[in-house]
């Protein structure tokens, strides 16, 4: 454990629910309720010392404290350290590196640790240590291996380094800067719930050691409820599993092994899915009994982020919902990188197949390839939907006098791309970190399913047409171009996110031309508007009146307050014009 990793001689027997483990997958990871892959790339893996690279229990903590007088609920190393300086201290710190001597004489390497250490130097990994233990300890154990003991590491930080301890995070980002990767390259493994926090606090990806505790169960279950694991391994040989998550992947198709463990995971129990996805299977095979009009839309999602799975679902899903459709069965064809890690691969596909799953739909099938053709991940998306012949809606079934209603405030998907992208340039022009938070949590409105269902209701809808890219300026030119009538707008109507309005206030940008999914045009006969909005409202999705569909052939006519007002038009989107400025400057 290291010195001070225990307020006992052991780890901790509180246990975590949902936590990481490699025993059977390799995969799963801690995220509170919901247990969700962790996208990453490893170049460093960074160890704790004892109980992690030897044998746990060389060290009699309990005997420790008790010489020191340290209570046996304290951690030994901040007790003596929080001592008056003087004589008591000193004999404190004596009798501490005493302790550890006498543990380092007696220890051993842990069962499978030089192996392991050979296997990842073979990989061209990095290797560190990271311990709140003293250098001659450290070094007098390393001798008890067959390795070159301190040479065998590219780095090795110990308590007599100018650093704070664990859990501190500097430990963590010194060792991996000594090393010359970035901390979110490291894998952090140890035994104890310093490490943990020490790992999660910089940025690492974080290994769970239970040393065997709880193996028997085969439940992944040992690690700490404040350690907030990534992994958990139950002994050093299960590390491999986990390290080979952060290498890259092969050219080609995704390898079966991982393909397969993805599709387990996908939700079933639709009928109509005759032949579901799988390994080796080409095609799925849909039974369309029942189903009178079939809907399908495809969009090609090159955005970079972490957010480029659930893009691809949301976006196809909302195309289908403004046919009236419901969108029920989606295909996708996933490029990735030369560089692609299996981690990162698996991250994407459960974005995908979990949004897919909130939205109600089915993954049915398609390709995954690690490519040298795309230099980022590419997802194409086909999205099936049903619907009654009878509740088709078609733009060109609109009509002069149609009340045009506009769901949510502008613009959702514009604002927090911009604070994902941009947030160190907002920050200097004045937002904090609670501003930034509200713009990126505008990411969970993306969906305008729940409204067109709603409108789809109402025999009275004759159009749906959700806002994306170039915002409502652009929205509206597509409109009328689709349905053939004139619309006009009146300005003082159109709702905005306070969000939206202060980070264009801060970067210059209109938000009429900033991508809006997540809001929804409606066009609603009269008789049937207020209707419609009350229902929305009642549904807890805002809905305002913003204007009327006009004469056929007609464009864009905007009024402020009743007089005339320009309607603008984007070349390019805001957001896209914003973040190419940023990337010149």
């Amino acid at each position: 454990m290291g010195i001070a990793n225990g307020v006992a001689d052991g780890p901790p027997k509180d246990k975590l629910g949902t936590v990481g483990t490699v025993e059977g997958n390799a995969w799963m990871q801690n995220r509170g309720a919901a247990s969700r892959p962790k996208a990453f790339r490893l170049r460093a893996v960074l160890f704790d010392f004892d109980g992690t690279l030897t044998r746990p229990g060389a060290l009699d903590f309990a005997a420790l404290k008790r010489e020191v007088g340290c209570p046996p609920d304290r951690l030994v190393l901040e007790w003596i350290e929080a001592l008056p300086a003087g004589a008591e201290r000193e004999a404190a710190l004596s009798a501490l590196e005493r302790f550890e001597l006498v543990g380092a004489a007696r220890s051993a390497a842990n069962e499978g640790a030089e192996d392991l250490l050979r296997r990842l130097r073979a990989l061209g990994l990095r290797l560190g240590v990271l311990t709140r233990n003293g250098r001659l300890a450290v070094d007098k154990a390393l001798q008890r291996f067959t390795l070159q003991g301190a040479n065998g590491f590219d780095v090795l930080i110990t308590r007599d380094d100018a650093v704070a301890p664990k859990p501190s995070p500097d430990g963590v980002s010194r060792a991996a800067a000594a090393m010359g990767v970035a901390a979110e390259e490291t894998l952090v493994v140890g035994d104890y719930v310093l490490d943990m926090q020490a790992g999660r606090a910089a940025g690492a990806v974080t290994v769970y050691l239970t040393n065997g505790a709880g193996s028997a169960a085969g439940d992944g279950s040992g690690c700490p409820d404040d350690a907030a694991c990534d992994f958990v391994v139950h002994s050093l040989a299960e590390l491999d599993a986990v390290v080979k998550l952060g290498l890259p992947l092969p050219r080609g198709k995704l390898p079966n092994e991982l393909l397969s463990r993805h599709l387990k995971s996908l939700a079933g129990g639709d009928p109509a899915v005759l032949l579901p996805a799988a390994v080796g299977e080409d095609v799925s095979a849909l039974d369309m009994t029942g189903v009178e009009v079939l809907v399908a839309h495809g969009d090609p999602i090159t955005l970079a982020g972490s957010d480029l799975g659930s893009y691809a679902v949301l976006v196809n899903a909302n195309d289908i919902a403004t046919s009236g459709g419901d969108p029920r069965w989606l295909l996708t064809t996933v490029l990735l990188p030369t560089d692609t890690t299996p981690s990162q691969a698996l991250a994407l596909l459960d974005d995908i197949s979990v949004t897919a799953a909130a939205e109600n739909v089915v993954l049915v099938g398609g390709h995954t390839e690690v490519s040298d053709v795309v230099s980022r991940p590419v997802v194409s998306a086909t999205m099936l939907g049903v619907v009654r012949r009878a509740d088709l809606r078609d733009k060109r079934e609109a009509l002069p006098g149609d009340k045009v209603i506009l769901t949510k405030e502008l613009a959702a998907e514009g604002t927090a791309l911009l604070a994902r992208e941009l947030g160190e340039r907002l920050r200097a022009h004045g937002m904090n970190a609670s501003e930034l938070d509200d713009c990126r949590s505008l990411l969970d409105r993306l969906s305008i399913v729940p409204e067109a269902r709603i409108a789809a209701r109402f025999a009275g809808v004759r159009a749906l047409h959700d806002v994306t890219e170039g915002g409502l300026a652009t929205a509206l030119r597509e409109l009328i171009v689709a349905c053939h009538h004139g619309i006009t707008v009146h300005l003082e109507r159109i709702p905005v996110f306070p969000e939206t309005t202060r980070i264009c206030e801060l970067l210059g940008a209109d938000p009429l031309g900033l991508i809006a999914s997540g809001s929804l045009l409606i066009c609603c006969r009269p008789s049937e508007a207020e209707a419609v909005a009350m229902v929305l409202h009642d549904s807890l999705i805002e809905a305002v009146e913003i204007g009327e569909v006009g004469e056929p052939g007609a464009g864009v006519t905007a009024l402020e307050r009743g007089r005339p007002a320009p309607w603008p038009e984007f070349a390019v989107d805001e957001a896209a014009r914003v973040l190419g400025q940023s990337e010149v400057e």
